[in-house]
């Protein structure tokens, strides 16, 4: 996946992810980091997303934590740290689903859809803590994340509400 593809609040976010990991010490970026970082930033409207779909937020920074805490980790990598299979796998999922939509950037919402997909912690504790695949996804919800994201040729800056809707 091309960095350049991300929006400019989800490159941030992967950047903190980074950022993230390297302060625990940790020799890979996974899922955990980003759903952390993303919802560590105020502006991202990820924690606001995530509780309108139900999701106890402050619990799962709390799991978040806790996990990251629990990942193996690595002392003197100097910062020489990849990318895991695991949230490889998300981000391939995460383009997917974009390129399906026709969405030109790829916006962090994108990739809490393909998350709730996946069979790791990030995933695990969002289900935990009151949000299930179906109800995401579920065009029917009012709170689904289908209808928050950018409409297609989204700019690189786009917002959780795009200016028209998608219906």
């Amino acid at each position: 996946m091309r960095f350049d593809k991300l929006t400019t609040k989800f490159q941030q976010a992967v950047a903190d992810a980074q950022s993230l990991a390297v302060k625990n010490d940790n020799p890979y970026i996974e899922p955990v980091h980003v759903l952390a970082a993303l919802l560590a930033d105020t502006d991202s409207g990820t924690g606001s997303l995530l509780a309108r779909a139900g999701v106890a937020v402050n619990r799962v920074i709390s799991d978040l934590n806790t996990a990251i805490g629990a990942l193996p980790q690595v002392q003197g990598a100097e910062g020489n740290i990849q990318v895991s299979r695991d949230l490889q796998a998300v981000l391939t999922r995460t383009d997917k689903e974009a390129s399906r939509r026709g969405d030109t950037y790829i916006a962090s919402e994108l990739f809490l859809l393909a998350l709730v997909d996946d069979k790791g912690e990030a995933a695990a504790s969002c289900a935990r803590r009151g949000c299930s695949a179906s109800r995401w996804k579920s065009p029917s919800e009012p709170c689904a994340a289908a209808k928050l994201c950018p409409t297609p040729k989204a700019s690189p800056t786009a917002r959780l509400w795009p200016s028209t809707p998608p219906t």
